[in-house]
């Protein structure tokens, strides 16, 4: 028997405005005071991944960039580390983003998953080549929080720019 698919949305224009104010958000719940950073999910990654898949043409590797240098003088890291790893994920997310479109959410969190955990690993080397010391294993729950999230992000995000399903029949369009 043949699984029905279910209609796509259409979607409006997505606001410049909400872009930013969802980043900054995002970053926000980064600088937060967290008791132990390894489990705690990086929501400002997340939402810079949801955005370079959806609006490869509003956010990109420079936006990332900044927001990286943002992490790296706010959490007192090298700086440079956090830049390194969102540009890459950003150019990342560009380079797959037609083909994430391509499948339902849970399967888009996979391709999320492995984008942060490529993400970390370039972070988890910088910090280690500068000297550093590792920060253990547990860092991978934070990835596989934030994948489990992206399903939770991407409604949020999207909520803004869904059309209504109340059609006014006396529209032409």
């Amino acid at each position: 028997m043949k699984r029905q698919q279910q209609p796509q949305r259409i979607l409006r224009p997505a606001n410049p405005f909400f872009i930013a104010f969802s980043l900054l958000g995002a970053l926000a719940f980064n600088l937060l005071p967290w008791p132990d950073l390894r489990l705690v999910p990086d929501l400002l990654a997340l939402t810079l991944t949801f955005w370079c898949i959806h609006q490869p043409r509003k956010v990109g590797v420079g936006i990332a960039w900044v927001l990286g240098l943002a992490m790296d003088a706010a959490n007192g890291a090298l700086i440079g580390q956090h830049a390194l790893a969102y540009a890459c994920l950003a150019f990342g997310a560009h380079v797959i983003h037609r083909r994430v479109l391509l499948f339902g959410v849970w399967p888009q969190a996979v391709h999320v998953f492995v984008l942060l955990l490529l993400s970390q690993l370039i972070m988890l080397a910088v910090r280690l080549i500068a000297g550093g010391t590792f920060p253990g294993w547990l860092t991978l729950v934070g990835i596989g929080i934030s994948a489990l999230l992206w399903p939770f992000i991407t409604d949020l995000l999207l909520a803004p720019q869904r059309a209504p399903d109340d059609i006014d029949e006396t529209r032409p369009i």
